[in-house]
């Protein structure tokens, strides 16, 4: 197993515990990284709030026509709740940088807008925000000590064992998630292509080669590509 599938492993019981999956919805992403490892990573759309299990108990309890221990809550309960967590991811992913806004748009979905720049001198994991309690990597790059870096698009795909990331590649939140997820993810360097999975390949443009991945409910295959930057 790879470092980085050793990463994304240990990430799984987070999410688990977490008791919410963060998807794409209707989006636009882009990463761009130049040979000398400045990068910049955009993510403008929406983000699709699931909970892992559908039923809510609720702390009530009585013979008064409240929800008793253990019950399923009613619609409305389980709208509130859900706006509540809605709140609360966006007031924590608010708080990070990168972050130029989070909206609430429903009670579950975020309407977000995400850009960072930097260097890669380190790997890189979005999102990753302890507070939100809610950990998915809709995009995550691994710097390798050989001067290749290795990304990676989980949310973007269901490729489930297919993957290198085993279960992990298929994080998307599943098939119910995956139904309003819909966008394109670009990736444009000048560093060299030593490998990428878009079966039409790279196009030139004047900041250097350009691979596009369209993203709909249907996409199986996670967005991959190995580069290699200078010296």
């Amino acid at each position: 197993m790879t470092r980085f599938a050793r990463v994304c492993a240990a990430l799984a019981p987070l999410l688990l515990l977490s008791g919410c999956l963060l998807s794409p919805g209707k989006f636009t992403s882009s990463l761009d990284i130049r040979k000398d490892g400045a990068f910049t990573f955009v993510y403008v759309g929406e983000v699709v709030v699931s909970e892992q299990d559908e039923a809510i108990t609720p702390d009530a309890a009585g013979a008064n026509g409240e929800d008793k221990p253990g019950a399923t809550a009613s619609p409305a309960k389980k709208q509130e709740a859900a706006m509540t967590k809605a709140r609360e991811i966006a007031e924590a992913l608010a708080k990070e940088k990168g972050f130029r806004s989070v909206k609430v748009i429903g009670d579950h979905k975020l309407s977000v807008d995400y850009r960072i720049s930097g260097r890669l001198d380190h790997s890189f994991l979005f999102p990753f925000n302890i507070d939100a309690k809610a950990i998915i990597p809709f995009l995550a790059v691994e710097v390798r000590a050989d001067g290749k870096v290795r990304m990676q698009a989980p949310a973007f795909g269901n490729a489930g064992d297919a993957s290198p990331m085993g279960d992990m590649g298929g994080m998307g939140g599943g098939d119910k998630a995956a139904k309003e997820r819909n966008g394109t993810f670009t990736l444009t360097t000048d560093a060299e292509i030593v490998s990428q999975n878009e079966e039409s390949g790279a196009t030139d443009t004047p900041r250097g080669k350009q691979v596009v991945w369209k993203i709909t409910p249907q996409t199986r295959a996670v967005p991959m590509a190995v580069l290699k930057l200078a010296p």
